[in-house]
């Protein structure tokens, strides 16, 4: 069906996919169709591209209003922003000294952890952040015998076994709900963390594991370089920044284009929106679960079936502007990127980002100062029912009892991400493998997003990439259905 372009008249290119999703995700399925060859057109139901990653401004300064760095250790999300001219661009940290709000006081990161799982109780008994029974229970995993993992297991569940309770909820679970907005002790480590899984696999002692780890890393030879990046102006640039590449190349790209049906056809796919049917040789879909889920009813029911029992988060993010000389010197003067919290002290806030520190071009205005809040996180999205300005106001309390803040912003904005972030409880990757089984019964239709593959940047941009590998094979099978 490699039919001319009724738009232009000239012959199309071999094969036309539509993505459907204008996220990262389906944004960088897009470009990588486009540099295949293959004619793109993009149907985002929503009013912008880029989905939670969203460039917005406050006080007149640029600002992420969503996702703000990369991990930079992985290349997908970096090569993809230098393929897209933002090399000159690309950041990292100012400072990446960070701190928790537990206990009652803000503490220092303890170094030497894998994701707040640590390799000995050394550099946590100077931090303060466990209490010495605490400790004492890190040093007693060596009088445990070993434990057969099996096929999979929750992080919490599994670590609080070796290391006791206290490590998973003050350490663990601030920093996987700084990636997941979920819990701990629901959390798949085989999905989440699958170097520290495979290494539990093989060592008898969780502590050896991680120094196993430890010394792998640092063999590695990005070892020595930042672990995450921003972009100058903020990392909301990227998805804009691919679209301008796509649009350059000749692809189609649409807002405020729901799809409301995908059918198989005799010569392949049709795509039916509002007001248009669009047919195509092949279909990415590129969008949360529901939707997802809503498109591939009839076609795939099964994949259907498990894309409904995927489990979502939904979280604020609180942005706020304020004079420097209101702030006190424990934000503009310490030198921290910003602290998490761990939901076992009870606070409202779950982390807090001191964005003119953490990022050159956040700071460089002279008088004003941004941070952001983030609340609410899956199975505690309770405060989520609160207006925007009471958002802020618990913001600021906290804040005040943390860092000793009493201004008020000159400015600030609530961004609410409902069902914002997929949770990989255990038996995650099972179902990513009954869904992508259950998609592949139909040549020409892929899947990709944060739901399956991992939710940071880099790992959308892999997601999407295999996508499009297996839509480009489909396209170049000889006698395929399309």
């Amino acid at each position: 069906m490699h039919e001319a372009d009724t738009r232009t008249g000239h012959p199309a290119a071999p094969g036309h996919a539509v993505v459907i999703g204008g996220g990262i995700a389906g944004l960088a399925a897009a470009h990588r169709l486009l540099a295949d060859g293959v004619r793109v057109t993009l149907l985002e139901a929503g009013p912008r591209l880029g989905g939670k990653l969203h460039a917005g401004e406050l006080a007149g300064l640029p600002v992420d209003l969503g996702a703000e760095s990369v991990l930079a250790r992985r290349p997908e999300a970096v090569d993809l922003a230098r393929a897209v001219g933002l090399a000159d661009a690309l950041q990292p940290p100012a400072t990446a000294t960070a701190h928790l709000w537990t206990r009652g006081a803000l503490r220092p990161m303890p170094r030497g952890h894998v994701m707040g799982v640590p390799a000995e109780p050394g550099p946590l008994a100077a931090s303060g952040v466990l209490s010495d029974a605490g400790l004492a229970r890190i040093e007693a995993e060596r009088d445990l015998p070993p434990v057969e993992i099996g096929e999979d297991v929750a992080v919490g569940e599994y670590v609080a076994a070796r290391l006791g309770h206290e490590v998973v909820d003050r350490l663990v679970e601030p920093l996987l709900g700084g990636v997941y907005a979920g819990n701990a002790y629901r959390i798949s480590m085989r999905a989440a963390v699958p170097q520290l899984f495979e290494a539990a696999r093989s060592h008898p002692m969780l502590g050896e594991a991680v120094r196993d780890l430890q010394a792998r890393a640092a063999r590695q030879p990005q070892a020595a370089g930042p672990v995450f990046a921003g972009i100058d102006g903020g990392i909301g640039r990227l998805p804009l920044a691919v679209a301008a590449a796509c649009l350059a190349a000749g692809a189609d790209l649409r807002t405020g284009a729901p799809v409301h049906e995908v059918l198989r056809t005799a010569g392949g796919w049709r795509v039916v929106t509002g007001s248009e049917v669009i047919d195509a040789d092949a279909v990415v879909l590129a969008t949360p679960a529901g939707p997802a889920a809503d498109l591939l009813a009839a076609l795939a029911p099964a994949a259907a079936a498990e894309l409904r029992g995927a489990e979502y988060a939904s979280m604020a993010l609180v942005t706020l502007a304020f004079r420097r000389a209101d702030l006190p010197p424990s934000i503009v003067d310490g030198g921290a990127s910003g602290f998490l919290v761990p939901p076992v002290d009870g606070r409202t806030i779950k982390a807090s980002t001191f964005s003119s520190n953490k990022w050159a071009w956040s700071g460089a205005d002279p008088d004003l100062f941004l941070l952001r809040t983030s609340v609410g996180r899956h199975g505690d999205e309770h405060d989520l029912r609160r207006e925007d300005g009471e958002l802020v106001d618990v913001s600021l309390a906290d804040l005040g009892a943390a860092v000793g803040l009493t201004a008020r912003p000159v400015a600030s904005t609530v961004t609410r991400w409902d069902r914002g972030l997929p949770q990989y409880p255990v038996g995650h990757l099972a179902r990513v493998a009954r869904i992508r089984t259950a998609v592949a019964a139909l040549p020409g239709l892929a899947v990709c997003g944060a739901l399956y593959d991992g939710v940071g940047i880099p790992a959308c941009v892999a997601s999407a990439g295999k996508a499009a590998d297996v839509v480009i094979a489909s396209l170049a099978t000889p006698g395929a259905d399309h």
